[in-house]
């Protein structure tokens, strides 16, 4: 029989990534998207479009909690990934309470809500690479001191250490990725490395002149949000629940992405590039840099997919998304 996987945030870029792969492997998909969400509607659906017709969408309102105890005993999952976030971490205080209500009570909720339908439930959460400090002085691994400096953070850790009890005092199978930055070309366009791919593709094509950044010196550990699909899918695999950090153990400045960017389509990146005062953040946080020694060791996970290739799949998918 196939597995059932049910999957929030089915419709962001992780969501995506991972349906791809549970496809493959003959998963039964079930998604939790939002309740406004529209089906023909390119701006909710032009992440899954291609997968409409291969998996079951049910319209969920977080604060429904008798809809979404039904929905979850009605679909029975072996395995629940749990991705939907409040996660622009620049707004997060901005709108504290209901980035609180989103990432802690809503993952509170269907921790409990599973837990209570089915104590067999495999339960995978998104956690994130800002639990940690602003700061960090070496690489960071599982053992490192966490210390969130935004609301985004704090609901992340909180919801990091309501799956860690439900695992120790429950014996529930809840594991938690911590996810360093991971991107692709389904990444939100507000995001630094979406915005260069897309601006090198039209200006490529002639559709826009410059592109105006900020600090290009900001370096982070970016992956491939691919790769780290398959390493929350190999997490729900094992016998027994983990956490791990998940990155590449590298770094590299938003420089080096557009030096590559415009490269690839033959442009200098010095000629394009404006850099605008107010595009900085205030407090930019210094690089956190993943140590993947755990994953590496006990679930033989690296990521496949280097920076260039990185930078190239976005570029290439641009390109052609301009070209249409």
């Amino acid at each position: 029989m196939s597995k059932v996987a049910l999957i929030t945030g089915i419709n962001g870029q992780d969501g995506s990534y991972l349906s791809d792969l549970l496809l493959t492997k003959n998963y039964k998909i079930h998604g939790f998207v939002r309740s406004n969400f529209k089906p023909n509607n390119s701006k909710h659906n032009w992440r899954i479009k291609h997968l409409l017709k291969k998996i079951i969408l049910h319209k969920v309102d977080i604060n429904d909690h008798t809809r979404l105890k039904t929905l979850i005993k009605k679909i029975k999952p072996d395995e629940f990934y749990h991705l939907a976030a409040q996660s622009h971490d620049g707004h997060s205080f901005k709108n504290e309470f209901y980035t609180f209500n989103m990432n802690l009570n809503y993952t509170h909720f269907l921790l409990s809500s599973v837990y209570n339908a089915n104590k067999k439930t495999i339960f995978f959460f998104a956690a994130s690479s800002e639990m940690y400090i602003k700061n960090p002085k070496k690489k960071i691994n599982e053992k490192t001191i966490f210390n969130p400096s935004s609301a985004y953070g704090i609901s992340k850790l909180a919801s990091y250490y309501l799956v860690k009890n439900y695992r120790e005092n429950y014996n529930m199978h809840a594991s938690t990725g911590i996810l360093f930055n991971h991107e692709s070309p389904i990444k939100d366009d507000r995001f630094v490395l979406r915005k260069i791919s897309m601006s090198v593709a039209k200006i490529k094509y002639g559709k826009q002149k410059y592109l105006k950044l900020g600090n290009i010196k900001a370096k982070r550990d970016w992956g491939h949000a691919k790769d780290f699909a398959k390493a929350m899918w190999m997490m729900c695999q094992q016998k027994k629940a983990n956490d791990f950090i998940i990155g590449t153990g590298k770094l590299h400045s938003v420089e080096d992405f557009a030096r590559l960017a415009f490269k690839s389509v033959n442009l200098n990146y010095k000629n394009y590039i404006k850099i605008e005062k107010n595009l900085k953040r205030e407090k930019d946080s210094n690089a956190r840099t993943a140590d993947i020694s755990k994953i590496k060791k006990i679930l033989k996970w690296k990521p496949k997919i280097n920076f260039r290739n990185l930078v190239l799949d976005m570029v290439n998918k641009d390109l052609k998304r301009i070209k249409k």
